[in-house]
């Protein structure tokens, strides 16, 4: 019996040990994979086309455009959750894009999620998505799922906080990762 113990401990360790790391080894898809640089750090976030397709191609063509390099984070709610998005800075501007019709989804508004922000309407989402700093289970099936921070909360978490924050953090650059020279 204490043989059987000591081999289902050393069981419990390997897949302790070996499953985390079979996840960082995961593979991204350059082509849904997303570079935010922040002052602090690059943040890594992986797209969710297959939550949210319409939502990815227009992340991408704004990302490719360099829509979002230099813009602010307008709405910083402790807690909560990081927004930016709106070149004016107020919270009510967006792109010259038509808005996106909602897609909306069962997938959990967990820490490190990005959701697409939107008016009183569903369907008018265009530019500006936040970044969860925590759990928002709230927001399930309300606002439209498009990515999750694999790497760089930490820098997340350095955003400043407010609304609007006094001398706000921006969008340093913001890349999908396939375009990125190595």
């Amino acid at each position: 019996m204490t043989r059987f113990l000591g081999l289902m401990a050393a069981l419990a360790a390997f897949l302790f040990v070996a499953m985390p790391a079979q996840a960082a080894n995961e593979k991204l898809d350059p082509e849904n994979t997303i570079y935010l640089d922040l002052k602090d750090g690059r943040v890594v976030i992986k797209l969710r086309p297959d939550l949210a397709p319409k939502h990815v191609a227009q992340i991408k063509k704004l990302t490719r455009e360099g829509f979002y390099d230099g813009i602010v984070f307008h709405r910083v709610i402790d807690g909560f959750m990081a927004q930016t998005g709106d070149p004016t800075g107020t919270g009510t501007g967006g792109s010259n894009l038509p808005d996106i019709p909602a897609e909306f989804s069962k997938a959990h508004f967990a820490r490190g999620t990005l959701g697409m922000a939107r008016a009183q309407d569903p369907d008018s989402a265009n530019s500006q998505f936040f970044i969860m700093f925590a759990d928002g289970g709230f927001l399930d099936g309300q606002y439209t799922v498009w990515g999750e921070v694999v790497s760089g909360m930490e820098y997340v978490d350095k955003i400043k906080r407010g609304e609007p924050p006094s001398n706000p953090d921006k969008i340093v650059k913001m890349q999908v990762a396939a375009d990125v020279k190595k």
